[in-house]
C-alpha cells in the first residue's frame, strides 16, 4: 500500500495507457500478416478455393423472385431436355421414375423381344372399323367377327405374357419391389414397336 493515496485520474489514465498500449502491439501483429483484400475485417482470410466457391455460390444466388422463378424454369427444361435424351438412348440416369430400375428394363426387353398381338391392335382395330361402316351386312358381320377374334387372341397373349413375365422377374429379382411391372410391361404391349419410349434396346428374338 503506498504511502499517500494516488489520485483517481492517474489511476485511469494508467490502465488507459496500458490498454492502448495492447492494443497497439496487436495491431502491429496483425500488420505483419498478408490480409486478402476482399475478406471482411476481423476475420480469418479464407483460403482461394472457398474465396471462390463463395464467390460463385453468390454470383448463383438470384437477387429478385422474377429471376429466380426464370432459373426454375430454365432448370426444369433442362431436365425434360435430359429425359427426352434418355427415353431415345435408354439412359437409366435420366428416365422418368416409372421407367427407372432393374425391374422395369428387364419387362421392356421382354416385350422388345418378342412379337405381340396387342401391338397389332390400333391398325386392326381401324380395319374393322372400316368394314363396320360399309353399307353391307356380310362385311359389317365379318367385322364383328373379326373384332370378337382379335380381342380373344390379346386376352390370351396378354395373359401368357403375364405368366412368363413374373417367372422371370422372380428368378431374376427376388429381392426387387415388383408392383405394377407386369400392367407395365401389358401396357406397353399394346404400343407399336417404332413408338414406344424408351426406344427398344434389344431385337426381336433375342434373349432380355
Amino acid at each position: 500500500m503506498p504511502p499517500y493515496p494516488l489520485p483517481l485520474g492517474f489511476v485511469f489514465r494508467s490502465r488507459a495507457k496500458d490498454e492502448k498500449a495492447h492494443a497497439d502491439k496487436a495491431s502491429l501483429t496483425d500488420s505483419t500478416q498478408p490480409r486478402d483484400p476482399q475478406a471482411p475485417k476481423g476475420r480469418p482470410t479464407p483460403k482461394r478455393s472457398e474465396a471462390q466457391g463463395q464467390r460463385r455460390s453468390v454470383a448463383n444466388t438470384p437477387t429478385n423472385r422474377k429471376e429466380a422463378a426464370k432459373r426454375q424454369r430454365e432448370e426444369r427444361r433442362a431436365q425434360m431436355d435430359k429425359q427426352r435424351q434418355a427415353l431415345a438412348s435408354g439412359d437409366e440416369r435420366y428416365l422418368p421414375a416409372r421407367d427407372k430400375g432393374p425391374v422395369r428394363k428387364l419387362a421392356r426387353d421382354f416385350i422388345d423381344s418378342r412379337f405381340c398381338i396387342a401391338e397389332f391392335f390400333l391398325p386392326l382395330a381401324v380395319v374393322i372399323l372400316v368394314l363396320s361402316m360399309v353399307r353391307i351386312a356380310q362385311l359389317q358381320n365379318v367385322a364383328l367377327l373379326l373384332w370378337l377374334f382379335v380381342i380373344v387372341l390379346i386376352v390370351v397373349d396378354s395373359i401368357g405374357i403375364a405368366i412368363r413375365l413374373k417367372k422371370q422377374l422372380n428368378a431374376r429379382y427376388p429381392d426387387e419391389p415388383k408392383r405394377g411391372a407386369v400392367a407395365y410391361a401389358l401396357m406397353r404391349s399394346l404400343q407399336m414397336r417404332r413408338l414406344r419410349l424408351p426406344k427398344p434396346q434389344v431385337k426381336r428374338g433375342e434373349r432380355p
